[in-house]
């Protein structure tokens, strides 16, 4: 029987009972538990979602930890390549890492949750590649041409890489660095794998980003950690690896690239030490009080926005279903009384199915010609400019809801 979760009292880092809780969402279900709306369900799963904070490393990470095999189903929605920015992200981290890491013809290419192969599609046609990824998606990735192996990347996956693919070159994790629940036993297989001259880039949620802009919608079971500098450094230390570049990105509303090496001698470039001082800058004694005040207050603010629309008997379209749009909406308390529908665009398998822990039906935008809604709540809220040039370039004439991290309306 799967043991649906577990609570973490230490730091997920250092094993040390050093935490403290700075946020908490409540209860929320798994973003990726959708209900086919034919077939709606008598009862719904929700862990809490507590955000703490660990002294000693800096690390940032959930109390409550759920099974993974719940968080990650075979049946995972989400594919990277569906994404635009997305994919530019990943041409430029491949042009990136060749003109840093000098890799060759013949260096092994490997990738930690490399779900349909968009990453590594960059890196295919000059190197060798190899994915791993659980879901069934992977198997996109295989009909392009792209070698993956459909499991979690654990001991029994590392050693199979080893002894029938040798080495790597080159070890990626981009968006998924924070979605191992044992970040200990992924580090030592990690280095099991590299090669002695070998180096490991990861992308993740940036924490100061978070912060800033209020993400508190980016906070779910799927990220058990959010990485600052500080804590990631704290970690890559403990297993005698040196972080020697590092890079703020736009993608996610906000994500931090690291380039780590075996080779504690390799020089830090200027754009890591610039990083390492604004991040030092920006964390104060009251920064996590702060954040959890402005959390509430956005809360509060975007629900009373809501609801005075609502009582002018106007409609409220949301706008996109990513993982991150489920927090949003059952930490807020919306329901179809407030949101008629969520759109996603065609070809998306989570249209004809319900929001995770609501009653709110995801719909094809097509619709939008037809029924005219008032007001587009845009839960992608991070590429809001993107998405409003283009609705109007569609013809769309109401008026759009940003809920984050000020909730406020565009006309």
């Amino acid at each position: 029987m799967i043991r649906r979760s577990k609570t973490i009292n230490r730091c997920q880092i250092s094993k040390k009972k050093d935490l403290s809780r700075i946020l908490s969402l409540g209860y929320l279900p798994p973003v990726n538990n959708y209900h086919p709306i034919n077939n709606p369900q008598n009862e719904e799963i929700f862990f809490l979602t507590d955000l703490m904070y660990s002294t000693g490393s800096k690390l940032v990470q959930l109390k409550t930890i759920v099974d993974k095999e719940i968080i990650f189903p075979k049946s995972y929605p989400y594919t990277s390549s569906t994404t635009k920015v997305l994919r530019e992200n990943f041409k430029e981290l491949y042009q990136e890492c060749k003109n840093i890491l000098n890799l060759k013809k013949n260096d092994l290419i490997v990738d930690i949750g490399s779900n349909d192969g968009n990453l590594l599609s960059n890196f295919v046609t000059n190197h060798r590649v190899l994915g791993i990824t659980p879901e069934n998606i992977g198997k996109i990735a295989i009909k392009r041409g792209i070698n993956t192996i459909l499991n979690y990347f654990d001991n029994k996956t590392s050693n199979k890489i080893l002894n029938k693919y040798g080495k790597a070159k080159l070890v990626t994790a981009t968006n998924v660095f924070a979605h191992i629940d044992d970040v200990n036993s992924m580090m030592r297989n990690i280095i099991k794998i590299l090669d002695k001259d070998g180096y490991f880039v990861s992308e993740s949620h940036y924490l100061v980003s978070l912060i800033k802009t209020v993400q508190y919608d980016t906070i779910y079971h799927e990220h058990m950690r959010y990485y600052s500098l500080m804590s990631l450094k704290y970690l890559f230390d403990k297993y005698n690896l040196k972080i020697f570049h590092a890079k703020k990105i736009p993608t996610h509303g906000g994500s931090i690239r690291v380039y780590v090496s075996k080779n504690k001698k390799i020089k830090e470039t200027q754009n890591l030490k610039k990083v390492i001082k604004d991040e030092k800058k920006f964390f104060k004694a009251n920064t996590f009080s702060e954040f959890s005040r402005k959390v509430l207050l956005s809360k509060i603010n975007l629900y009373s926005l809501l609801k005075k629309i609502k009582s002018k008997d106007k409609t409220i379209f949301g706008v996109g279903a990513p993982s991150r749009a489920a927090t949003l909406v059952n930490y807020v308390g919306l329901n179809k009384d407030i949101i008629d529908c969520i759109l996603e665009i065609s070809g998306s398998y989570k249209i004809g199915k319900y929001m995770p822990g609501t009653n709110i039906p995801i719909m094809n935008e097509r619709i939008i010609s037809k029924k005219k809604p008032d007001y587009l709540l845009l839960l992608s809220w991070h590429i809001s400019d993107a998405l409003i040039k283009n609705f109007r370039k569609k013809g769309y004439k109401g008026k759009f809801v940003i809920p984050l991290p000020t909730p406020r309306i565009i006309k």
